[in-house]
């Protein structure tokens, strides 16, 4: 069990999946938990799922935690920095999940000296399956990565990206579960258009893609070399394959991982 407090600047869905999930994992208890949040209901549930303290002073948070995450929607940002500044020095590390937020930014916000961590997270972090990318402020230590990984592996897995690449995982990993739920949808409507009942083949479709996404995990291959042993020449696959392809499919996550990607650069330059 970790020794620091940790503390969540925002209360909403993120912040109460992290906390319960460092909970869960034995990485602290509740008592060691504390949050902020304007909206009581956030701050109830923050409470009853986590087992920590709440309040409605962002300082109060500053001055009791050890680990601090900015788990404010990015147009908050700026506030809530403002009225940090002066309050957080280099005995801190605030960890930022706000889409878009740069490193810099909160640096010229808060102070030189403070040591800060970028996260991506993405909502699967909210049944434990998360896919996460980090990068390491100026002035934040090995140690300060080695924490954060092994708090974020407590809901998912926790890749170290240079800061440059944050969009390009915002595209991916960021926007990347809406584009698989349209993928379960589409496949689930293939299996009703076959004659599937509803329930059956969203079932179905949402269980073929875990599978086939645990089998890329556990065995380190390539996805075209697993495509490839369920392609039999003539099959049924490589029918519904060259279906695929005839109607972009390849083409079309590329460009949706692009667009996203962009996106999140136009907002963090707005």
């Amino acid at each position: 069990m970790l020794e620091q407090r940790i503390g969540f600047i925002g209360t909403g869905q993120m912040a109460t999946a992290l906390g319960q999930g460092f909970v869960r994992a034995g990485l602290v208890s509740g008592q060691q938990l504390i949050g902020s949040d304007p909206a009581a209901e956030a701050r109830q549930r923050f409470a009853e799922v986590t087992g920590g303290a709440v309040t409605t002073d962002n300082l109060s948070v500053i001055s009791r935690a050890d680990v601090v995450f900015l788990a404010v929607k990015p147009q908050q940002m700026g506030h809530v920095v403002a009225q940090l500044r002066g309050h957080v020095d280099g005995t801190k590390l605030l960890v930022s999940i706000a889409a878009g937020v740069r490193l810099a930014t909160l640096a010229e916000g808060l102070g030189e000296a403070v040591r800060l961590v970028r996260v991506m997270p993405n909502t699967p972090c909210l049944v434990g399956h998360g896919a996460c990318a980090y990068a390491l402020g100026e002035r934040a230590s090995p140690g300060d990565g080695r924490l954060v990984v092994e708090l974020l592996s407590a809901v998912g897995v926790a890749l170290q990206v240079d800061e440059k690449l944050m969009d390009a995982v915002t595209g991916l990993s960021g926007s990347g579960p809406a584009f698989i739920y349209m993928v379960i949808e589409a496949l689930s409507d293939g299996g009703v258009r076959m004659g599937l009942p509803r329930g059956v083949a969203t079932t179905l479709a949402a269980q073929t893609v875990k599978g086939a996404a645990e089998m890329v995990l556990a065995t380190h291959e390539h996805p075209g070399v697993l495509k490839d042993r369920v392609t039999s020449p003539g099959g049924t696959t490589i029918a519904g394959v060259h279906a695929l392809e005839m109607g972009g499919l390849r083409a079309a996550l590329m460009s949706a991982v692009e667009a996203a990607a962009r996106r999140s650069a136009e907002l963090a330059s707005a």
